[in-house]
């Protein structure tokens, strides 16, 4: 459990989400509810007087044998926020959030991570292709004052991926006190094309939270069924961001660090953007469009091009999730924000057309899946069970692909991330995904009563003891139990899972 000093205040407000879920849990259905939340909307009310932070790009050191090795201290701390007071925080190499790690594909990284936190924690990198024992699930918690260095070899395309903790029944307090941060991969591909590219002037992260302070300028706490709602938005730690822009094309690197809420972002002029890339990586082709839907967990690369001397706002309107109107309500289906104001310089230093082609997305074979498995989501169990670390709910053959089929039977919000794996959607409700989710995804929204059918493929690394996860990213639910796990053996090999693995020095 996290000390006293870094908890959130525990006034908790629940609403008609929070309320709708018994009835679904119970399996009677769900129940009408007055609808007596009222939406959030901040939209012009947002005074953007503080310049945008960048997160700072993580110091690395080449070893002996050529390994890129980053050093990251898990600490708490105190953060200026607002004018309210300072707020207790928790961050990686600071008070708040942590740098952005950089490594190229082909190369051999290591994460020297000392937790200075008066708790466990562990360290997951999301989106990573990596071995189980270096992945940072609950199997891999560090002790208060000890150290873990996993180590690896990049082997997947350039992408926008974060880490986070996963401390089973913490993940939810310990990343919204702060504990975040990007890891983006490069590689040659990319790098040879003609997108903008130079970290936080043209190629700006955008890491989005929603907050509630107490009038003291803590963190406080609302909750729907989703788990905590806030009231405001910060952007790689800051409120009311502004960005001033200096070139005409500018990339968004989005991610939704949010614990509970989904977005919709677009822009308040309802100018249309490009999305280049997903959760995995560049898409096939950039895709014109004016909105982009995250859930907690998904990320998005955008490309806006901008007029000189304009002003434009990135914002949130209400997303689309699925559900009844009472309970959209209840679990931010109905607010909206301002999220970032993008400033373009009177003259802006001129960018290329954003290539036409992005990347080559093999589509993986339909026609080769070894195995079909069903996860049914509902309330905050898969297939009817929680969480066991001792159990094993799937072991998968290495070199195979396999079908998953998700499905949200709650009527609530949910959605589902794999660890290890980046999958394709082969189809959302019998029908192929649109354009923006057919790239490489490691999470994705479920609608309720809509099966969603993944595919992954299953390579390079086994251990029949340690395995990965597949869970809600809603950080509530999963720390409630709405995660499984699953193993990657050789073929014939039998899972040897034993519960827990510590790290204590």
């Amino acid at each position: 459990m996290l000390s006293r000093s870094l908890r959130r205040p525990r006034a908790t407000v629940l609403t008609a989400g929070s309320i709708l879920v018994a009835a679904t849990v119970l399996s009677v259905g769900l129940t009408s509810c007055s609808g007596r939340v009222a939406p959030v909307d901040t939209t012009g009310r947002v005074e953007f007087d503080t310049t945008l932070v960048i997160p700072r790009l993580a110091e690395s050191r080449l070893d002996a044998a050529g390994t890129r090795v980053f050093a990251l201290v898990a600490e708490p701390g105190v953060t200026e926020l607002t004018s309210a007071g300072p707020t207790t925080t928790a961050g990686y190499n600071g008070s708040y959030l942590g740098p952005t790690l950089v490594a190229r594909r082909g190369e051999k990284v290591r994460v020297e991570l000392h937790n200075g936190l008066a708790e466990p924690t562990t360290l997951h990198w999301h989106g990573m292709h990596l071995p189980a024992a270096m992945d940072g699930g609950p199997h891999q918690m560090v002790a208060a004052g000890a150290e873990w260095s996993p180590e690896w070899r990049i082997d997947q395309p350039a992408a926008t991926l974060w880490y986070h903790p996963h401390p089973h029944g913490e993940t939810e307090e310990q990343v919204s006190m702060g504990l975040a941060g990007l890891f983006l991969i490069e590689d040659d591909g990319p790098a040879a094309l003609d997108l903008p590219h130079e970290y936080g002037v043209d190629d700006v992260p955008v890491i989005v939270q929603d907050v509630r302070f107490t009038a003291s300028g803590e963190f406080a706490e609302q909750r729907g069924f989703v788990g905590i709602l806030g009231d405001q938005l910060l952007v790689n730690g800051t409120l009311g961001p502004r960005f001033e822009a200096s070139t005409e094309l500018v990339r968004l690197r989005l991610l939704n660090a949010s614990t509970a809420r989904t977005y919709d972002f677009g822009f308040d002029d309802a100018r249309s953007f490009q999305q280049i890339a997903s959760d995995g990586g560049l898409l096939a082709a950039p895709i014109p469009t004016t909105s982009v839907q995250l859930s907690p967990g998904e990320r998005a690369e955008i490309v806006v091009r901008l007029v000189p001397g304009q002003t434009t706002t990135l914002v949130s309107r209400p997303p689309a999730l699925g559900v009844d109107p009472n309970a959209s309500a209840g679990n931010g289906g109905t607010d909206r924000f301002d999220v970032l104001q993008v400033i373009a310089a009177a003259v802006l230093s001129p960018s290329g057309r954003v290539p036409a082609v992005l990347a080559a997305v093999p589509r993986l074979d339909a026609a080769r899946v070894a195995i079909t498995r069903e996860f049914d989501l509902n309330g905050t169990q898969i297939n009817g069970e929680n969480m066991d670390p001792a159990r094993v709910d799937a072991t998968v053959t290495v070199d195979t692909t396999e079908r998953w089929q998700v499905e949200n039977t709650t009527g609530l919000p949910h959605n589902f991330h794999v660890h290890d794996v980046q999958f394709q959607i082969e189809s959302i409700g019998g029908r192929p995904p649109p354009a923006a989710l057919a790239g490489w995804k490691d999470t994705v929204y479920l609608p309720p009563h809509t099966p969603v059918d993944l595919l992954l493929h299953f390579s390079d690394y086994t251990d029949p003891g340690m395995p990965y996860m597949y869970h809600c990213h809603l950080l509530w639910h999963e720390d409630r139990g709405m995660m499984g796990q699953f193993v990657v053996t050789n073929p014939g090999e039998q899972a040897t899972i034993t519960e827990g693995t510590h790290h204590d020095h």
